[in-house]
């Protein structure tokens, strides 16, 4: 008898999903072949293939990706010959502290590029990357950078910063701000297809996307990153149901604190009316439920 499991290592129309970081970083945390990423670095930055020669990937390593790995973070980090570092990370799971977030692992990179004893010019600029498929930024953009810069004139403080933002959500809902001209978004629509139909159709018209694309079908049919895959998603719906619960649960306790002060506010209005009346304060108590001292504190 053939288990789910079974069914699924057999099944040629499966394919694992970019977004899933795991996934992303086989993609393009490649050693081997570093052309994958340097063709999307060039089109996220806007910077010509040639500038990326000699590109380094510094964390091409893989953590363990079961039970104990749950929640680490699967980037890839490279470094230009310039000794500029890039780290890009896909991001699933929205959070409210995302700027921040981004802002520490930005600074991390940054400062840990010193020593003990050396001198501030060892500090060399470092980009930060993150592709996010959730509503994040109040911007009619679907590709966002951010720079330092002085609020009037538009100056730049120092380049050293630069942190860009990549929302594959927009780009499936909102077709009023993307630019079907911009290269980026071949890029942008293969890494967030849902299915094989739709990465095979964006792979026709880019050879590096088609060579993505044909990897991509390859660690697909491999047994070991399809039970990786599946942990890695199972620990996101985990997450995502965790975060709904707390949600429910939190709307759920709203609404019986809204219903507790509505009741209080209607026994404070009615007890304000009875003292209007000239009514003694014991039998306000005992009609209203408020104690004597809450009662003289309405006088």
């Amino acid at each position: 008898m053939n288990t789910e499991k079974d069914q699924n290592i057999c099944d040629d129309n499966f394919i694992m999903l970019p977004t899933v970081d795991f996934v992303f970083k086989l993609l393009f945390g490649d050693v081997k072949n570093k052309g994958r990423l340097i063709s999307l670095l060039s089109t996220i930055l806007k910077i010509p293939n040639e500038e990326f020669e000699g590109l380094e990937i510094i964390n091409s390593e893989l953590p363990k990706l079961f039970e104990d790995d749950k929640k680490g973070i699967l980037d890839v980090r490279a470094k230009m010959k310039n000794k500029k570092q890039i780290n890009i990370e896909i991001q699933v799971l929205p959070s409210i502290y995302m700027a921040e977030r981004t802002l520490y692992y930005w600074g991390k990179m940054y400062t840990t590029q010193a020593k003990a004893g050396d001198t501030f010019d060892v500090l060399k600029k470092c980009i930060t990357i993150n592709i996010v498929d959730y509503d994040f930024l109040p911007v009619n953009k679907m590709h966002t950078c951010y720079h330092l810069k002085e609020d009037d004139t538009g100056h730049l403080l120092t380049d050293v910063i630069e942190v860009h933002f990549c929302e594959l959500k927009k780009l499936r809902d909102r077709k009023d701000i993307i630019d079907a001209s911009d290269p980026l978004v071949e890029w942008m629509s293969f890494i967030g297809a849902k299915t094989k139909g739709e990465m095979e159709m964006i792979a026709q018209k880019n050879e590096v996307i088609k060579d993505t694309f044909n990897y991509l079908q390859i660690i697909s049919k491999d047994e070991q990153n399809r039970l990786a895959y599946e942990s890695r998603q199972i620990a996101i719906m985990d997450q995502k149901t965790r975060e709904k619960e707390a949600e429910k649960k939190g709307k759920i306790e709203g609404k019986i604190e809204g219903k507790i002060e509505g009741k209080i506010e209607g026994k404070i209005e009615v007890a304000k009316s009875m003292i209007n009346e000239g009514m003694e304060i014991a039998i306000i108590a005992k009609f209203t439920g408020l104690t004597i001292k809450e009662i003289e504190d309405l006088k």
